[in-house]
This record gives structure tokens, sequence and C-alpha cells, in this order.
């Protein structure tokens, strides 16, 4: 018996093949089960048009044998097997497929091959010092082994088979320092990895399995050994929606992904044409511990034809989506040679979009029509979609914007940008917001209850990426954001911003002299919108006084983060104003007192920290004096 060489370059290729094209060992188990549901499809093909094969869907089979003392693996199937020229074409020419050449010569949409590269079997050299294929073809007598160590080569011979079909055996490696090939070998870690990976192949997959049962006279145990079907092979989401209940959807979501309550909304989506897909989908009730951190990985399982081929495609789903737990499954996907990793082609990109697209329609109808449990997952969730409003430079903020809440003054219930926008007055000429840590410091601000006074709604924000998001944004249904907290807002009458110019204009060397002797502000002004608060503080230019806080708490970014430029603004109708043109003109020390002590009372107003709170005391004592 003459050993022959593989027909392609032999040892460097198939060492690249077992070493670097998969990253996890155990993917030769998938592999080899996925070859063998393919030989029974092509044989149960046949059968189809040729009524002289006899075996029946229910007769087909996937067997999984395991004998510890002679370290072997074997995978059988009862499929349509191999000639002695299809072993040496299929196996002895590395990345040949008898599934691929099957499948292009097969015009039926009734079969669907899984393994169409034709490297999944080498995977077995990553576990086995050698592999062993004993292959009889349906109705043949004569059955032929092929055997190999690795890269040296290989030999085929006549042998002898009881039955059709072809069966695979890996004699698995010795243990060593970096591996623990015995494993392999476990009863538990087969059941595993059939459950992990192939728990949808259409056929069963038996294997013999022991289990300690009390004896009948109930004193000691005895071993019962049994052959038993390791996975379920109709997936969940193949079945029509409608003859899946809620509570099958929920049992299935708890068991696959460790929650212990069902999910919040169920998706589920069918899609045939440029891409052909079916999706599953789960929005959770509230966020996993680990949800906001790095060591969060965002991703859907993703199969291809009931076989798990990536346990977490990120690519399937966008970052302001990673909440989203499920699945994909298509039969189409164009796969590179290691099954793990997907190319980055079209059906891919078609398949993210036509998801994400299903996500927010779902969001958008839960909304409208279950709004309790729409701010229920947004109370969970909403700051991942306003992060979504604000990276990548705003690029999908026409695809959030309608989907964001944020609480507001009125009746401190959450409302859309589209709900706030409806209930605007006539009159009124932007949305207006104010941030803050909490409601309750909001609802402190002067300007928001000099607003809320003049009738307006007011926006309440209340997590760190609030104002970015809206700044992002830049306007809605044509209508702009304006910080109450802002110089530049405008909600005095004509009246009031007359008789405020005036002030201004008639106390300008009062106002410049505090200015200079608080030293921390780009003006002092008068104001007529502060309801009965004696000051304020308004924040000028783009940066207001939340961002700037914002900034500076990211790590890092203790140094280099300039302060906003801020306005003292005094009430021109509170006696504080009297109080301080008197001072002018009498005693300008207790002026500049005063002047500070005004700046101080704003910055606590405002959230603002005092940097040197000793001063404030200390100017309050001498006053007392």
């Amino acid at each position: 018996m003459k050993k022959k060489q593989f027909k392609t370059e032999s040892k460097k290729l198939l060492d690249m093949m077992i070493n670097s094209i998969y990253t996890h060992r155990e993917i030769f188990l998938r592999e080899l089960i996925s070859n063998a549901n393919d030989a029974i499809d092509k044989l149960y093909f046949r059968s189809l048009t040729d009524s002289s094969v006899a075996p029946t869907r229910a007769d087909y089979a996937i067997f999984i044998e395991a004998d510890k003392e002679a370290r072997t693996l074997t995978v059988t199937d009862n499929g349509c097997g191999m000639t002695e020229e299809e072993l040496e074409a299929n196996l002895g020419t590395i990345a040949r497929s008898g599934s691929l050449d099957f499948k292009s010569k097969t015009e039926s949409e009734d079969i669907d091959i899984i393994g169409q590269f034709g490297v999944g079997f080498y995977s077995a050299f990553m576990v086995a010092s050698k592999v062993v294929v004993t292959s009889r073809p349906y109705g043949a007598e004569t059955a032929y082994r092929w055997e190999s160590e690795g890269a040296d080569g290989y030999t085929v011979e006549e042998c002898e088979m009881e039955s059709f079909g072809t069966s695979i055996t890996l004699h698995i490696k010795e243990d060593c320092e970096e591996e623990r090939f015995s494993e392999y070998l476990e009863e538990y870690t087969i059941r595993s990895l059939v459950k992990k990976y192939s728990d949808y192949i259409r056929y069963p997959i038996k294997m013999e399995v022991s289990r300690e049962e009390k004896e009948e006279d109930g004193e000691g145990y005895k071993t019962v050994t049994t052959v038993e079907t390791l996975n379920s092979m109709v997936p969940i989401w193949k079945r029509p929606s409608g003859e899946v209940s809620d509570e099958e959807y929920a049992d299935f979501y708890k068991t696959k992904y460790y929650d212990y309550e069902g999910p919040l909304k169920v998706i589920t989506q069918r899609l045939e044409g440029a891409a052909t897909f079916t999706a599953m989908l789960f929005i959770p009730k509230r966020a996993p511990f680990n949800y906001y951190t790095k060591e969060y990985e965002k991703g859907l399982e993703l199969y291809s034809s009931g076989v798990m081929i990536m346990e977490k495609c990120a690519d399937l789903i966008p970052d302001y989506f990673s909440f989203v737990k499920g699945l994909v499954d298509s039969s189409d996907l164009t796969l590179n040679i290691s099954r793990e990793t997907l190319q980055h082609d079209r059906q891919l990109k078609v398949m993210a979009k036509a998801i994400e697209k299903k996500i927010r329609g779902e969001l958008e109808k839960m909304m409208e029509s279950d709004r309790t449990s729409y701010e229920r997952f947004f109370e969970a969730f909403g700051i991942q979609l306003k992060y979504g409003v604000y990276s990548d430079y705003g690029m999908h903020k026409d695809t959030l914007k309608d989907l964001l809440l944020f609480k507001s003054s009125g009746e401190k219930r959450y409302v859309s940008l589209k709900e706030y926008v409806a209930s605007m007055k006539e009159e009124q000429k932007s949305i207006y917001y104010a941030a803050q840590d909490s409601v309750e410091r909001i609802e402190m601000l002067p300007q928001v209850k000099a607003v809320k006074a003049k009738g307006y709604e007011v926006l309440y924000l209340t997590d760190d990426v609030d104002e970015f998001a809206l700044r992002l944004l830049e306007s809605y249904d044509g209508k702009s954001f304006a910080n109450v907290t802002a110089e530049s807002l405008d909600i005095a009458t004509d009246e009031e911003k007359e008789q405020q110019k005036s002030e201004n204009e008639a106390s300008g060397d009062m106002l410049g002299f505090m200015k200079d002797a608080i030293g921390k502000v780009s003006a002092v002004r008068f104001t007529p919108s502060l309801s009965d608060y004696p000051v304020c503080l308004s924040s000028e230019g783009e940066l207001s006084v939340e961002m700037a806080k914002t900034l500076k708490r990211m790590p890092g970014a203790e140094a280099g983060i300039p302060d906003a430029s801020v306005i003292l603004e005094i009430n021109m109708e509170h006696p504080i104003a009297a109080k301080l043109k008197s001072l002018y003109e009498s005693d300008k020390d207790k002026l500049a007192s005063y002047a500070k002590i005004l700046y101080f009372e704003a910055c606590l107003i405002s959230g603002i920290e005092l940097e040197d709170p000793t001063e404030l005391t200390k100017l309050v004592s001498e006053l007392m004096i």
C-alpha cells in the first residue's frame, strides 16, 4: 500500500489550516457533524427522485462514539458515502469540497448544503494525531479506508464496512501542558459542543451515554447505558411565529441568555431577496450588570442553516442597538475558509441594514402602542441611544432622534421631541432645555422658573451625554434647541428688553467694577428674566457650564479642559439691584464683597463647585460684624 501526497501544497498549507484558520480547537466536532449532515442530505435528495433509494428521512442519523481507552472519537453517518475516487478527490485535495460541487450541479432549493468550502474536515488534525475515514457508497458492496497522520500524506485501501455511509475516527492526541485533549473524549464535553454548535442539525445526533440509577431493591446504584439524541433538531426560530407561544420564547431566552426573567420584547424577522435570513431578537427588561463597561461584548449569534458559525457577530448590530440579544440564521452566507470569520460582503451588510431597520421600527411601535414598556426600556437603555446620536459625528441622529425621551417640566413626565414640538406655544421660538445631574437641581435654576413662568415647557437633561446629543441634533422639526442657562436665551418682551438695555447702559461703570472684583466672569449685567431670584449664572459661547463639568470628569481630562465662560446676571427688579447701586456711590469695598458673594451664590445655584469655600465664609462673616 503506497502512501500518497496531497495534491496541493502539502505540509505548509495543512499546517496553516490546522493552526491558523481556526482559533478554537473545539470547532472540529462542528465541522465533522456538518459534513455528516451534508452526506445524509445528498442521499435524501437522491431518494426524492429515485425510488430505489430505500432509507426514509426517519432512518437517517449521525452517531458519535468515544472510546477513552483507545483514545478514539468516531463520527458516523448513514449518508451517501464516498467511492475510492471521491475519497481521493475530496480528501486528497485540500480545499476541495464535494458538497460545493454537489450544490453547484443541483438547481433545487429543497436541499441545503452546509459544508461548501472543503477545509472543515482538516480541522480534525487540531486534536487528532491520526484520522481514519471509512466510507461505503450507497448501493455499493465495496468500502474504502482513507488514513492520514497529517501533512506527510495519506493512504487509500479497500476494506470491509457493514453498511453504507461514512465513519471518521480520530485518534486523539496525548495531553500536554498547553492542551488537555482528553476532554474531547468526555461525555459532558461532547454534549456541550453538540448543544453549542450543532443543536439544530436536521438529523438526530446520537450517542451512547451512561448514567447511575438506583437498583430495583432501592439499595445501591447500577450503571445504565442508553442511546440518546443530543440535539433538538428543530430551531424555534424556523417555526412560524404564530405557532410559538410567549412562554416558549421566554423559556428560550432565559435559557440561552442566562436571564432570570423573560424579555421585554421579542422581535422576529424573515427576509428573502438580496439576502435570505431569519432573525429572532430579544430586548431585555434591564441592562446586564456589565453593559456599560469595556467587558461587555455586543453581537448576535450567527447560524448557517442551523449550524452556529459565530457566537457574537458584532457586524450584524450597530453599537446603539447593542443591548439587543438574539440570533440570525441564513443559508446563503458567503463564508471564508474558517467559517468563524465572515467576509464583509454585500449579503452581511444587507442583513445588518435590515435588522437595524426592523429594531428601529419595533421600538417606534412600542413607544406608540405600549408607552409603559417603552419607558421601562428607555430607563435601561436610553443612554445608549443618546450616545448613538452623539457618536460618529452625528451620522445616526436621523435614525435615533424619534426614539429619544426626556423628562420635562410638564408634570415631570417623559416626552419625545415630537411630542414636545406638537405641544409648543404658537409664539415659542425654541425647544428649551436645562442640564443638571438631577431633576431637583434643574428645578432650582432661576432660568427654569423664568421660562416656566412664560408658560413654556422645559426638557430636563440629567445624563452627561444629553446636552452633547442635542448639540449634534442642532434642531428638530425646524425648531432649534436653546439652553435656558445660556446668555443668548431670548424670552423677554420688547418692553423688558428696552428696560434691560437702559439699565445696563446707565450702570455700565458699576457692572464693570463688579466684573473686575469677581475676576471669574466675562461680564456682569442686569436681566429682567429671573422671577424672584436675585442672581444667576449664564454661559456664554458653545461650552456650557454642564458640558464643561462633564468633560472635566472624563478620565485623563483633568488638565486642558477650559472653564465655561459665564456671565453673572442680576435681577434688575430685585431689591439687591438698588442696594448695589447705592454701594457703588458710597462704599466700593463693600460692593466688591457683595459682588463676590453674589457670584458664589450663583455658583451654588448652578451646581458649580466652589474653588475656595473659605473665601465665601470669610466674606459673609465680615458683613455680619
